[in-house]
């Protein structure tokens, strides 16, 4: 072959007949034609008359000499990456290139309301929009307080009347960002804006009178609705303090808080001043907090700012590091303050309903003061996992419900989850312990309580005993423990009420399973005994004899399907069964006897 071009090149012609008899011969050399594996021939621009090879140019043009004064050289070519070249805009040249096709009702790809490319005119300001619908229908037996005044069974003398009730809640929040600079990768936004907005509508049923409404003839059903500002908050990035973007920052408004990794102690939307950052590549994190709590609306749970702020702060200072004691495990330090000044104060819900000063003992409101020091850890090593949290209780209650004086606060509280995963299940274990008050008109209060939990453990919402709020007295003024709770804490309201530290404690063993059986379906089910950690303080309060620790046995069975193996669309369906112990009949037998009780949850959550 290139032979023949060779010839070609030098103007030979050779008939088809002589193409064998020519090849021993030697071509003749056209010096300007390189030969194969030699150096290149030099350029001849006359090698065909009249034309000159592309590119080609005989004659150069003079060297150009920097004359301008103080002129920045440029780098040299060493200074540019070899494997790639960094592009300023990635999010246009993208979709110039056609790589992407945005839509702006497509979450998944590229979509300026979503915040992955910037606005139009601008370079470095983003606009998140965020859309929920969450979806609840909730049948359920639970123990119906009733009292004297009325009943719908008339003659009945029974304290609790039947148990069965249905609860239906839908949800609409929609959620807006503007965020100028920044990727959440590896560089906080140097200003955000956050405002979120919940509207809620719920529907109940009751089996007995006064448990929707304080009210006797209100009925046996109740509807509402309410609006609620969730988020609303500005965040400042104040300072890069290292080459990886170690910073700080400050965040101010209402604002979504947790303290710990499963919402034991503060999970909630308050409004504070927030400071936060990190150090050594994000192996360290820190907060600095202060905030005033929101009234909740007693029916959606949802911020009501129709009323003033509580008199109830919390001041937080805690701080993480990642991979200690070993890789693939995060540490956390912290110390949180309370401090509650609605003594003087008489507050009841919207249904009418006492929540300070709760109706029990004395009936007096309280101030208190309360440091929590705790430890908290999460993480993985191998396929062994671990969560657990410790927190010491320390301060003073101005008023102990059975005395009227002054008391000390020494509380502790425990939990831990270990869990291995095998292939596509995962098995686990569940331990909790929280102090019980021993003496309740000493001197001293030893029953644990948290601020405002929203306990993610032993099932979470899909147990019985964690989801289900268990009355103590008759017309629903204190309860053994409030809805999403798991600390037997007897208070009037775990959203609107005040801590109980003079309470009969918990203590908790469980085990589960998750089975992963398809990538869009998820199999979890839960087996709990639960305990009270010592009953003096019910004994005291019900002038009964002895109790039984005993409260119960908890099993539940739940499904989450993710058609589009994502978050955007996710439908949960879970049963849960809880069987009485001693301890619990003996304070709470319904006018059914029932020996068991149920709560069955279907959820539909959509995310835009």
């Amino acid at each position: 072959m290139h032979r023949s071009v060779h010839l070609l090149l030098a103007g030979a012609v050779l008939a088809p007949g002589l193409a064998a008899a020519a090849e021993p011969a030697t071509p003749p050399v056209n010096p300007a034609v390189p030969v194969l594996g030699s150096a290149p021939a030099p350029r001849d621009p006359d090698l065909i008359d009249g034309r000159q090879r592309p590119g080609l140019q005989p004659v150069y043009p003079d060297t150009i000499t920097q004359t301008n004064p103080g002129a920045v050289e440029a780098p040299p070519p060493s200074a540019f990456p070899t494997d790639h070249i960094g592009i300023p805009d990635r999010w246009r040249l993208a979709a110039t290139l056609g790589l992407v096709k945005p839509n702006r009702f497509d979450p998944y790809n590229q979509n300026t309301l979503k915040g992955d490319r910037p606005l139009k005119g601008t370079t470095d300001w983003f606009l998140v929009l965020n859309g929920v619908s969450d979806t609840v229908v909730e049948p359920q037996s639970v123990p119906s307080g009733i009292t004297p005044q009325s009943t719908e069974r008339p003659g009945a003398t029974d304290s609790f009347g039947r148990s069965a009730s249905i609860g239906i809640s839908q949800t609409f929040i929609a959620g807006l960002s503007l965020i100028k600079g920044g990727s959440t990768a590896f560089k906080t936004p140097d200003f955000q804006f956050t405002m979120s907005v919940a509207f809620n509508y719920n529907f109940a049923t009751a089996p007995e009178r006064r448990i929707l409404n304080v009210n006797p003839t209100y009925g046996l059903t109740r509807s509402d609705g309410f609006i609620g500002l969730q988020e609303f908050f500005v965040e400042k990035h104040l300072r890069n303090v290292s080459d990886r973007y170690d910073f700080d920052a400050v965040r101010v408004g209402i604002q979504p808080f947790t303290t710990d990794f499963r919402g034991f102690l503060f999970q909630d939307n308050p409004l504070g001043i927030r400071f936060f950052g990190d150090r050594d590549g994000n192996r360290f994190q820190y907060n600095l907090a202060f905030f005033e709590r929101i009234n909740k609306d007693t029916n959606s749970g949802l911020n009501d700012l129709t009323v003033p702020l509580r008199k109830d702060y919390v001041g937080v200072a805690n701080v993480y590091r990642q991979d200690f004691p070993i890789p693939g495990v995060t540490s956390q330090l912290t110390a949180i303050y309370n401090g509650n000044r609605e003594g003087d104060d008489v507050a009841f819900n919207k249904n009418g309903f006492p929540v300070i000063p709760a109706l029990l003992a004395n009936d007096r409101a309280r101030n208190y003061d309360v440091v929590y020091l705790g430890y908290n850890t999460d993480g993985h090593y191998g396929r062994f996992n671990l969560t657990g949290s410790g927190y010491l209780a320390l301060g003073q209650d101005r008023n102990n419900i059975f005395t009227g004086r002054p008391a000390d606060i020494r509380a502790w509280f425990a939990a831990v989850e270990p869990s291995y995963d095998f292939d596509w299940v995962r098995v686990r274990l569940s331990g909790l312990y929280a102090s019980g008050n021993h003496d309740p008109k000493g001197n001293t209060e030893t029953g644990f309580d948290s601020i405002l939990e929203n306990p993610q453990f032993a099932g979470a919402d899909t147990s019985y005993y964690v989801r289900q709020g268990v009355p103590f007295v008759g017309g629903g003024a204190v309860a053994l423990h409030g809805p999403n709770s798991i600390l037997l804490d007897l208070r009037s309201s775990k959203d609107e009420g005040q801590s109980n530290f003079n309470n009969p404690g918990t203590a908790l063993i469980g085990a589960g399973a998750d089975f992963d059986v398809l990538p869009t379906l998820r199999v979890t089910t839960n087996i709990n005994h639960i305990w009270f950690a010592d009953t003096a303080v019910i004994q005291a309060l019900r002038q009964q004899g002895s109790i039984s620790n005993d409260m119960g046995w908890d099993y539940s069975l739940s499904t989450i399907w993710r058609p589009r193996m994502t978050q955007n669309v996710i439908f949960r369906l879970s049963g849960a069964v809880f069987s009485p112990g001693a301890g619990f009949n003996s304070l709470l037998t319904t006018a059914g006897h029932d020996s068991v009780f149920y709560s069955i949850l279907f959820n539909t959550v959509l995310t835009f």
